[in-house]
């Protein structure tokens, strides 16, 4: 499952939006049906996991933990508690809850990220702060991928 691109999208008054057709696609193709919503651990943005990458992701992280540990048990609790469980309408929309968009201070557009094998959402009015400068970029590439010079 590869989501790739990013494409702007508005939420209607209730919250609605829908899902890009082209991210549509590569769940049908993989016979996802149901998503998990949640907000990203490090950035201002919702992540949108297919039901299967996240319970990949819940039992990464639950072979990681100790369930006799208690610092490990809040980690586990407050990365798998705070989800919204979300399935696509007819239409290819789904609702995206008020506390989420507060959260992502999402007012009416956004913008669909393709990461792979999750989504991000981004209010339009945050987009540039995941991304780096095209210097930065190219240069932390380089030494990530030991390209030499």
């Amino acid at each position: 499952m590869r989501f790739l691109g990013n494409i702007e999208a508005k939420a209607d008054a209730k919250g609605r939006v829908f899902l890009p057709a082209v991210f549509r696609k590569v769940l049908q193709a993989s016979g996802e049906e149901n998503l998990v919503l949640r907000k990203d651990v490090f950035q201002q943005c919702l992540v949108l996991y297919p039901e299967s990458v996240w319970n990949q992701q819940m039992d990464e992280l639950r072979s990681r933990l100790s369930r006799w540990n208690a610092a490990h048990q809040q980690i586990f609790r407050q990365f798998v508690s705070d989800v919204e469980l979300l399935s696509l309408d007819g239409n290819g929309r789904f609702l995206m809850p008020k506390r989420y968009m507060q959260m992502a201070q999402i007012e009416q557009s956004v913008k669909f990220v393709g990461m792979g094998d999750t989504i991000e959402i981004w209010s339009t009015t945050l987009t540039e702060k995941p991304f780096m400068e095209a210097d930065d970029f190219s240069k932390a590439l380089e030494e990530i991928m030991n390209i030499p010079e």
